[in-house]
């Protein structure tokens, strides 16, 4: 265990040296992205901030290869670099993103390219939860990988919209598939798991970088940012599924929480659904998947009186919920993570509405009091004296 926490923290150490670096280079290259009506900043940022997680996370590797437990990993082993090709890749093609704005269908060109490329590397998909545990065939499981990383990416990219909000959601789900996968490494004759390798170095990507990102940021992870914190979440899933053995997991532990198909929705929930929400709200108005607009869930959760930082702490809060609640039962009884999770979703909901609640409730008696106001006017029975002022008003018959 302190093998991991060293790993998390040179890559959080990495990442933090370097982010004030790569702001420079950055500026100097000219990724300073024009502040659009969606955007929630008001002052021109630079982006790339995805180079110094990237650059933190080969560090890390680096580091992860010559200790005890883990250089067992990296012999006969060729994942780690092709996982390692690619991130770069993947940051790489956010780093022109972040330049020059590309095309959003040449982007998703990109990355089909990178997905399949890592697919074909070894990195695949071992199996599909339906009905059974059942072998995929090479062309199913490289179609699959590719689509679940493309979705994942998509997914951390979308919700990216408030300083700090994806890197700590996906570091939050990241302590999440490190601790399982722990505990499914501890199964094994040796500790060493390359799905909690990867895991706790993203968790220290994600806090080195959050330290220079917290409201107001200094720097932007732009795409190259979100689109490698997708692309390595997705990975640390599929390899943990070339761990497990249906045979001696039980199914109820096994289909919910590892199957590669359900990990990204429970641990990027939010991000997940932001994307449906936004593709479906998107089509149905006739526009592009890809279109921008400030419809997103932190555009929502500004619009209802949230502060930046009130709003990302808010829906840490809920990815937590959801991210913990799937292993929670692991440690506790059923009935027990139950109870726990619907209190924490009520606390969640009224942190959620407290500002909208605060500001609607006094609109609301304003309104019912000046229409009981109105009514009691309107009811008001007439005096004689008003009858006769508007006869006197009302022009008579034959006058000119």
């Amino acid at each position: 265990m302190r093998i991991y926490f060293f790993i998390a923290a040179i890559a959080g150490g990495a990442t933090f040296l370097l982010t004030p670096l790569v702001r420079h280079l950055a500026i100097e290259f000219g990724a300073v992205g024009e502040v659009r009506a969606r955007d929630v900043h008001k002052v021109p940022t630079p982006r790339m901030g995805g180079v110094a997680m990237m650059l933190g996370f080969l560090v890390s590797m680096c580091f992860a290869s010559h200790l005890s437990l883990t250089e067992g990993l990296f012999h006969d082993n060729l994942q780690p670099v092709v996982i390692a090709v690619g991130a770069v890749l993947i940051c790489l093609l956010g780093v022109c993103d972040d330049r020059w704005d590309l095309d959003w269908m040449l982007k998703l060109s990109g990355q089909l390219i990178i997905s399949v490329f890592v697919a074909w590397g070894g990195l695949k998909v071992v199996s599909l939860p339906f009905g059974s545990l059942v072998a995929t065939s090479p062309s199913i499981s490289m179609a699959v990988t590719a689509i679940l990383i493309v979705a994942s990416i998509n997914a951390v990219n979308f919700v990216d919209g408030l300083d700090g909000l994806a890197s700590g959601i996906v570091a939050i789900g990241g302590i999440a598939f490190a601790i399982y996968s722990y505990i499914i490494a501890r199964n094994s004759p040796s500790y060493a798991s390359m799905a909690t390798m990867i895991d706790v170095a993203l968790v220290g990507i994600c806090v080195g970088f959050i330290l220079h990102n917290w409201h107001p940021a200094k720097l932007f992870m732009g795409d190259s940012g979100s689109m490698l914190l997708g692309y390595l979440v997705t990975c640390a899933s599929i390899v943990m599924t070339g761990r497990l053995d249906p045979t001696t997991i039980h199914a109820s532990i096994y289909l919910p929480v590892f199957m590669p198909i359900l990990l990204p929705i429970l641990v990027l929930f939010l991000p997940v659904l932001d994307m449906i929400l936004a593709i479906v709200r998107r089509v149905s108005k006739g526009q592009s998947p890809m279109h921008p607009d400030r419809m997103h869930l932190h555009h929502r959760m500004l619009r209802i009186g949230h502060t930046v930082q009130g709003a990302v702490l808010i829906l840490w809060g809920w990815a937590a919920l959801i991210s913990f609640g799937s292993i929670m039962i692991l440690f506790f009884k059923a009935q027990y993570v139950a109870i726990g999770f619907a209190i924490a979703t009520i606390l969640l909901t009224v942190a959620t509405l407290y500002p909208y609640a605060r500001r609607r409730i006094p609109e609301i008696r304003e309104e019912n009091a000046a229409l009981a106001a109105a009514r009691a006017t309107n009811g008001r029975p007439k005096h004689s004296t008003d009858t006769v002022i508007e006869d006197e008003q009302t022009p008579k018959e034959g006058k000119a």
